[in-house]
């Protein structure tokens, strides 16, 4: 038996989920998670202390790492509502880059952020486990899916593959064309998945019993998988949402996008496929999808299904969606063999 075609083989983090409907995710799992599914997010959790100190520093305190005025302002502006975001800062007149990052300055040296807390950076700030998300995720991500990560920075894109690989998340910071939003995406990317790719890999683990079986991918080159399938037989080709330069040869064209629901249904079956003797721990599945849904929730996806085989003996099925805005993708693999 095949455990994966060789289009796959290539993918490094496996994703997505399937099986019977699952109990939800327990409150406090959820707790644990939601800063995780917020994409609007700008304040890592170790760098909460950087709200902390700009809504209780004293005027004086203030005053010693930023213009006076300035401390005024925010000040004046607290006393009505306390600051919640990076964004909410900034909203403040007098408030922009070079003051966010006097207020990180402060916030570490009057004790709010440790050493877990890189700072801010591009309007987020950004803890040493994010850092080191981004960097390795940049530095290993496929040219097709950085692109689609970073649909409006095309030119950042192609910067970061041609400059990699990179040591730091400052780095990746100061290439040209990756700004605010560009470095949001690329956090969003590297970070917001960690409970769906727990579960991914928890998928791709279960022994394989000889005769079929499932994997899922997280990251991954959607259009090495599609043009690469099968050496000895290809069979159902649907795309969906692609460009038509994008669209594989021979490929039918459905007209109607993917959604949350076809999404969710494709990795329940998936997840079924391949728990069916429940060596997947009920947590680890009810916090994989409890953040599948937070991702998607809302989205459009692009993608296609197909079948292929490599021997008259096995077969595969597999199905890719690419979020239309934001490029979060998965991918799931169901596959038998006599």
């Amino acid at each position: 038996m095949r455990r994966i075609g060789q289009a796959l083989l290539a993918v490094s983090l496996f994703a997505g989920c399937g099986g019977t409907e699952i109990d939800p995710s327990s409150e406090s799992i959820e707790q644990r998670q939601s800063s995780l599914t917020q994409t609007n997010v700008d304040v890592a959790p170790e760098c909460q202390g950087i709200l902390g100190f700009v809504n209780t520093a004293s005027f004086q305190t203030l005053d010693v790492y930023l213009p006076s005025d300035v401390a005024t302002n925010l000040v004046t502006r607290r006393a009505a509502a306390p600051f919640v975001s990076l964004a909410d800062i900034s909203s403040v007149r007098l408030v922009g880059p070079t003051r966010l990052e006097q207020l990180a300055s402060g916030a570490r040296n009057e004790g709010f952020i440790g050493s877990s807390c890189i700072g801010i950076l591009d309007g987020l700030a950004v803890s040493t486990d994010d850092a080191a998300a981004i960097v390795s995720l940049v530095n290993t991500i496929s040219d097709s899916e950085l692109h689609d990560v970073l649909p409006d920075a095309w030119n950042g894109a192609s910067n970061l593959l041609n400059l990699r690989p990179f040591t730091s998340v400052q780095a990746i910071s100061n290439v040209a064309g990756i700004g605010d939003v560009a470095l949001r995406n690329i956090r969003n990317a590297a970070t917001l998945s960690r409970p769906l790719e727990a579960l991914i890999d928890a998928v791709n683990a279960v022994p394989q019993n000889g005769l079929y079986g499932a994997n899922m991918a997280r990251h991954f080159d959607w259009w090495e998988v599609v043009t690469t399938r099968g050496t000895y037989r290809v069979g159902r080709l649907e795309c969906f949402g692609l460009e038509p330069s994008s669209v594989p040869y021979g490929a039918t064209v459905r007209p109607n996008l993917a959604d949350a629901a076809e999404v969710r249904a494709e990795i329940v079956d998936t997840l079924s496929a391949a728990n069916q003797n429940n060596q997947i721990s009920s947590s680890v599945i009810s916090a994989g999808l409890a953040n599948l849904d937070a991702l998607t929730a809302g989205r459009s996806f692009k993608g296609c299904y197909f079948s292929y085989a490599d021997d008259p003996w096995s077969g595969n099925n597999v199905a890719i969606f690419v979020d239309t805005v934001n490029g979060f993708s998965v991918m799931t693999e169901t596959y038998w063999s006599e």
